[in-house]
């Protein structure tokens, strides 16, 4: 049996990614707080592929239990997954330091913690793959999300790192860069639907960038040139625009 382990398993993505692997051979393990509440959906995986999905309980800000969550994990993972995302409230953030703590710790220090432990095991191993889902609101600070994306844009930097750590191990990191994803976080808003991806084609594209060994992957694969425009804008133009 080959385990992936998926982190922030109660995700949309992280589901969809989840029944993705199940169906291509692997067992699984779901990470998450109230993992309980998952049972019904792991049963149905089992049900649908016959693959082993055990839940594992993780709170990702709980660094000090990091350790012992691997350590107890009795079969290693061939790869992990991090699908760990909270999207938070920017107005909030910017007066109210707990929210902003909130959205940089869930969605880059609780990762770089347990992924650090992953790391150094997947690194002794020499194998293993590693993938962490960022977001293309990393790729440039803007007023309407800029400390949710600064926090996304320093797990870029941090797998950008690890993967030059890690080359030599055989160990692959895989940075994903999803733009507009229809889950439950963005169901209130109004996105351009030729834009945005449902959760399955987010998971089609992890498991084939994983699979082919791609360092980075924008889905939809649309965002890769929008944000190459969008880079490109010089600050002093980017500054006075509403994007």
């Amino acid at each position: 049996m080959s385990y992936i382990l998926i982190i922030g398993a109660k995700s949309d993505i992280a589901k969809a990614t989840a029944r993705e692997y199940a169906k291509n051979g692997y067992d699984l393990y779901l990470a998450a707080r109230n993992s309980d509440e998952l049972k019904e959906f792991a049963q149905d995986i089992t049900t649908r592929t016959q693959k082993v999905v055990k839940l594992v309980e993780l709170d990702i800000l709980d660094y000090e239990g990091h350790q012992a969550f691997y350590n107890n994990l009795n079969k290693k993972p061939l790869g992990v997954i991090s699908a760990v995302g909270y999207l938070g409230e920017q107005d909030k953030a910017q007066s109210d330091f707990s929210e902003a703590q909130r959205i940089i710790d869930t969605n880059y220090t609780g990762v770089v913690s347990l992924f650090n432990i992953i790391a150094d095991d997947f690194q002794k191993r020499r194998s293993g793959f590693m993938v962490g889902i960022g977001s293309v609101a990393g790729d440039r600070g803007r007023k309407s999300n800029y400390i949710y994306g600064s926090a996304k844009a320093a797990l870029t930097a941090y797998l950008s790192g690890l993967r030059n750590r890690l080359y030599d191990s055989q160990v692959h990191v895989l940075t994903v860069k999803p733009g507009f994803v229809a889950t439950k976080m963005t169901q209130e808003m109004d996105l351009p639907e030729k834009l945005t991806a449902q959760p399955e084609e987010v998971a089609e594209d992890i498991y084939n960038a994983q699979q082919k060994n791609k360092n980075i992957s924008y889905t939809k694969w649309i965002w890769k040139y929008v944000m190459l425009i969008i880079k490109m804008i010089p600050e002093w133009m980017f500054k006075k625009m509403s994007i």
